[in-house]
Parts: C-alpha cells; sequence; structure tokens
C-alpha cells in the first residue's frame, strides 16, 4: 500500500513537473544582454592620424544605456547591437587562407578587450591590407575614423 502511494506520488510530480514549463512561459524570449549582463569594453586606439581618437576609452552599453568615456557611445553601441541582429561576431579574426588585397590602410592600430555578449573579446585592429580595412571600417564608430 505504501509503495503503490510512493509510484502515484511520483508520477503526479513527474507529470506537474513535464507540464510546468509551458505553465510559466513567456511570450517572447528574454533579450540576450539581460540575461548576460552589460557589454563591458575598452578600447585603445593608437596612430589613426586624430589626437582626439587616440586613447584608450570605456563603452558599456545595455539595452537602456550607452555610457563610458567613448566619444560616440550611443552609437557604438547602436552598431554593435546592428551587427548582435546580424549574428555577426565583430571581434571575430580574418579567417585564414582569406585572399586579401595588398594595401596599406595607414598605421593605425587599436585593441579592443572585454566582454561582449557574454563572450570574453580580445582583439586586435589594424589597416594592414584589404581585409583588416574591412574589418575596421566594419566597426565604425566603435572604432574612429582615420587617416590613412
Amino acid at each position: 500500500m505504501l509503495r503503490r502511494l510512493f509510484l502515484t506520488s511520483a508520477a503526479s510530480l513527474a507529470v506537474l513537473g513535464a507540464a510546468a514549463p509551458g505553465a510559466v512561459a513567456l511570450d517572447t524570449p528574454l533579450p540576450l544582454p539581460l540575461l548576460a549582463g552589460p557589454d563591458k569594453l575598452t578600447i585603445t586606439i593608437a596612430d589613426s592620424g586624430y589626437s582626439t581618437a587616440n586613447g584608450t576609452f570605456e563603452l558599456e552599453c545595455d539595452t537602456r544605456s550607452a555610457v563610458g568615456t567613448h566619444p560616440r557611445a550611443k552609437s557604438a553601441c547602436a552598431r554593435l547591437d546592428e551587427l548582435a541582429a546580424q549574428d555577426r561576431d565583430p571581434f571575430a579574426p580574418v579567417a585564414e587562407g582569406t585572399m586579401c588585397t595588398m594595401q596599406h590602410g595607414g598605421p593605425a592600430t587599436a585593441h579592443i578587450t572585454g566582454t561582449w555578449r557574454g563572450k570574453d573579446v580580445d582583439a586586435r585592429f589594424s589597416r594592414t591590407d584589404g581585409c583588416e580595412i574591412a574589418r575596421w571600417d566594419a566597426l565604425k564608430p566603435v572604432l574612429p575614423k582615420v587617416r590613412s
């Protein structure tokens, strides 16, 4: 008798547990930034050709605000959101074996560290060939306009 009561209770709990996720499901999924916390990046720019663009800047983006010492924080965060919506990783290096034009876009360099969409970032940028120039330009205004 006690065994039957135990098995019936266990079966009832299993059925309720399986039904519970549907009972509390959200109509829309939570945005990723709410789950992962704000994006926090440190951006160091050198040799851009503009003294105001060189230096180290902080950028913090979340669903409600853009703050930090970055000179164009709001538009930089908007660009990062746009790239995320396209499922693009703006910090990924040029794929190995990619054919790139041999052109020089100037001496500018950038180093970005921090977190973005819950992942650690440690990316370096330059303008040493066509692929690197395109990579830099795709991240404007996170990265500044430069003089070649």
